[in-house]
């Protein structure tokens, strides 16, 4: 008895530590000693924070400003330590760094940055053995995600202040970004902390533990930052990846949260979905700092996985970024406790336990990093060398992409090329390539024979092979198709015979201009500008008369104002505070469109009086969010019409659906989602609305929510295979279901560019976004289905074969009647991540003219 009471005993203390996951009863319990590893002593001079905060770490979370004021403490404190501002957020929050070095290195940052560049030139002399190691750490890119930047305190204290490591800060940086995310953070911040009791439980219906939506985890306009460190559309993003070029770190750090109910990963990930341009030496360094970490948990008793989750493959996460620049990107998830506590399957989860372990894998890393140095070194050099080396063998010698008729696009995405230090050079002079015409202002020239030769390989690349068909995150992100512009590869030959000029950090998209004389009889320019919209907005926000023609208009010189184009005049009404031309001249200049002056009324084809040209409405536009709407969708269309196109539109909560005056608005847009809290009534008042006349733009299963509700029947395929499938094995359950999502693929549209959804689009093909199992079937009205996908739809990207027999020939826009109103149905998403610009088009297009579409071509 007395052994079995023994044994009992131990194994109650081991389950106690690595299954309950202990750690303080309360948040009084807490002391700094709890987190701190025992073998290292802290100089006195420097502040803990607690000291600057009033509480210990993890007892409150901590908010943005109060963390804000500590890293500047630490700075005012130790020499070892540079505190500084690099960006600031949507919100104006500042960004801060902290670097932490000697007092040596941090005397000579300039000249470390400036010798790390050399890495990327194998004709530079380098010295690895003298050269520091960066170690750059990025905390909670997720803002409700909070284990990460309240560890931030702890690392960057420590790295502050512990005596011991004072030798190894010579021949170490350590960079630290406390929050990817403050202004998603700051949300979550306030949340939390104004609905902590002081008695806490961990009930998991508490108020604390359920955010609010949109919740904390995307940044001001809901979107996630994890997945813009390729695409860089937003501030946060840019200004990082402008710091992370600068430094060129050999390890980033990444910091996550995941469901409570887990325990702790860290990566390599799954083995099969590393992306085919990581060199195989990043997954065997990753794995050398993987035993650094699994020491770390060890020591403490935490539980930990790694290779079950998670991939290396889109290279726009915080750990996979790095991957393709010569550096080592890691990836941290903690089993989120959501709060300050939280019940979970180990026991209880306490926001300090939390912490504790997303804090010892920073000393973890930098453990490695110390002992690793020269290796890590040597392999960013190498990285870049072998790249180049690539580039020699690759037959193809550069990418040249542009639009003949929209500058914008173009400019735009050799922005975003170039914010990532690769060499992009405008066309001087107009080529033809293959038939196809390029000219100059509006198409650029990317050479692959680079240091970031992989990254471009990446950016361009068309891939329809893979070696695992699950996928964490979108399969395909060809960038020249996100824009809908014509690319193509270029020999050598044909590259050395352009004449072209290197673009530098401070190029400009190309302003437009008027033609045509002052006083003219009206003006109009065409609708394929991707600032088009824009600027039809500020002509009718002033009070112009605003037109679009539904046929084509020949004017002065031969000039031809395609169907689509839009026509200007001064209002019936006079108004002396206009300025027509004016204002005109300020528009072209920030919107890059060209814009016509018409002398006659008398045009070629149809008149400017003709029946041909109908009158625009100013959009009045609401945009449902909150509970059953998908927050990401929502922020895409939000950032859109704010950000890019200068409208202000109503964020329309659905709660208030029953109590909204809605004939405020004459655009209603539903995004994706299963509306669950709308009930009848709140239907009917939809339905009333668009039967007097509204557009009502519904994307993904909005659509299936209006057919829940007898608004309108969008037929959607079903599945028809279960039946005559084979019996499957249970352990195959997690792979076979997943495999048939699509997670993120391109596909080949046709396109009705004589419908008014297709105006401005100079070409029926272009390129599509899919990211789910919705299959419409077309309408009986065959004008109804401005947009379907074609014979052969597959672009770049993986879809389960048994999906990609459903797609083709299928409707991706349909339009529905309902009274006088109209209803738009999208398959497809056309604002993805605020990328695709391309396809951003025919959503403005619903926007704008779905109030002109004729009754008889919907169905």
């Amino acid at each position: 008895m007395k052994k079995t009471h023994l044994f009992f005993l131990l194994f109650a203390f081991i389950t106690s530590i690595g299954f309950a996951q202990q750690s303080p009863k309360g948040t009084a319990d807490i002391s700094l000693d709890y987190y701190l590893p025992s073998n290292y002593t802290y100089d006195e001079k420097v502040p803990t924070p607690k000291q600057v905060l009033g509480f210990e770490v993890g007892e409150w979370t901590v908010d943005y400003d109060q963390l804000i004021r500590y890293f500047e403490k630490l700075a005012e404190s130790s020499p070892r330590v540079k505190f500084e501002v690099f960006g600031h957020s949507y919100e104006k929050r500042p960004q801060v760094m902290l670097t932490i070095s000697s007092a040596d290195n941090l005397g000579k940052i300039e000249k470390i940055k400036e010798d790390r560049q050399k890495l990327r030139d194998p004709k530079a002399n380098v010295n690895l053995d003298e050269m520091p190691l960066v170690l750059a750490a990025g905390y909670s890119v997720h803002g409700n995600e909070a284990s990460g930047i309240n560890s931030s305190l702890l690392a960057a204290y420590h790295f502050a202040a512990a005596k011991e490591i004072e030798e190894d800060l010579k021949h170490i940086v350590v960079l630290i970004d406390p929050s990817l995310n403050p202004d998603g953070y700051n949300r979550y911040s306030s949340w939390v902390n104004s609905h902590r009791s002081y008695n806490l439980n961990g009930d998991p219906n508490t108020r604390e533990l359920s955010e609010a939506w949109p919740g904390g985890r995307g940044n001001h306009y809901w979107f996630d930052l994890n997945r813009d460190w390729l695409l860089a559309q937003h501030p946060e993003s840019k200004n990082r990846v402008k710091k992370f070029q600068e430094w060129l770190p050999n390890i980033y750090l990444d910091y996550h949260e995941m469901g409570s109910n887990s325990t702790f990963f860290f990566q390599p990930g799954i083995p099969s979905r590393d992306h085919p341009l990581i060199p195989k030496k990043t997954v065997e360094l990753t794995e050398k700092m993987a035993a650094y970490h699994a020491k770390a948990m060890e020591e403490i008793g935490s539980l930990y996985y790694a290779k079950e989750s998670f991939d290396e493959y889109y290279f726009g996460y915080g750990s996979t970024y790095p991957d393709i620049q010569g550096s080592i990107g890691i990836l941290f998830e903690q089993a989120s406790s959501r709060g300050h506590l939280q019940e979970s399957n180990y026991g209880p989860l306490t926001f300090a336990f939390t912490i504790r372990n997303q804090f010892r894998t920073s000393l973890s890393s930098f453990e490695a990093g110390k002992a690793m140095r020269n290796e890590f070194n040597k392999f960013m050099q190498d990285f870049y060398k072998e790249g180049l080396q690539q580039a020699e063998a690759d037959t193809d010698k550069a990418f040249i992409f542009g639009d003949l008729h929209d500058g914008a696009r173009s400019y735009h995405l050799a922005e975003m090329i170039r914010q990532h230090e690769v060499d992009v050079f405008s066309l001087n002079e107009d080529i033809t390539v293959n038939g196809v015409p390029f000219e100059t202002g509006k198409a650029f020239i990317v050479p692959l024979n680079q240091p970031q030769y992989r990254l471009i390989k990446a950016l361009f690349e068309t891939r329809n092979q893979f070696q695992d068909s699950l996928f964490y995150d979108v399969s395909a992100w060809t960038m020249p198709m996100a824009f809908n512009l014509d690319y193509m590869a270029l020999s050598s030959r044909i590259l050395n015979l352009a004449n072209v000029s290197p673009l530098d950090e401070n190029f400009k998209m190309t302003p437009g201009k008027i033609q045509g004389e002052k006083d003219a009889f009206a003006y109009g320019f065409g609708w394929e500008g991707y600032y088009a919209p824009k600027a039809a907005y500020q002509l009718m926000k002033k009070g112009y008369l605003v037109r679009v023609t539904n046929e084509a208009i020949k004017i002065e010189g031969k000039k031809e104002l395609k169907r689509g184009s839009i026509l200007v005049n001064l209002p019936k009404e006079e108004k002396p505070d206009l300025n027509l031309f004016e204002d005109l001249q300020k528009i072209a200049t920030e919107t890059g469109l060209e814009i016509h002056a018409i002398k006659t009324g008398y045009t070629e084809g149809i008149n400017l009086g003709s029946p041909q040209i109908d009158v625009l409405k100013k959009p009045e536009v609401a945009l449902l969010v909150g509970q059953g709407v998908v927050s990401l969708e929502a922020g895409e269309i939000w950032h859109l019409l704010d950000q890019r196109m200068g409208m202000p539109i109503t964020l329309l909560p659905v709660e208030r659906i029953g109590s909204a005056d809605l004939s405020r608005y004459n655009v209603i847009v539903m995004p994706n989602g299963p509306y669950n809290s709308l009930g009848k009534e709140d239907a009917e008042k939809i339905k009333s609305w668009t039967s007097a006349g509204g557009t009502l733009i519904a994307r993904g299963n909005a659509m299936s929510w209006l057919n829940s509700q007898e608004l309108v029947k969008f037929e959607f395929k079903e599945d028809d295979n279960e039946a005559k499938k084979p019996a499957e094995l249970y352990a195959d359950f997690t792979k076979n279901t997943g495999a048939r999502m699509t997670s993120g693929t391109i596909f080949n549209a046709k396109l009705d560019i004589t419908h008014p959804i297709g105006y401005g689009y100079e070409k029926a093909s272009l390129f599509t976004f899919r990211n789910s199992n919705l299959f419409l079937e077309t309408a009986k009205n065959q004008y109804a289905n401005p947009m379907v996908y074609t014979d052969a739809p597959l672009a770049s990207g993986y879809v389960h074969p048994e999906n990609l027999a459903k797609i083709p020939n299928t409707a991706i826009i349909q339009v529905k009647k309902l009274g006088t109103g109209r209803v738009i149905g999208m398959v497809d998403n056309p604002n993805f991540r605020a990328i695709w610009y391309g396809t951003n088009k025919l959503f403005l297009n619903a926007v704008f003219f779905g109030q002109i579409i004729k009754p008889g071509t919907a169905d």
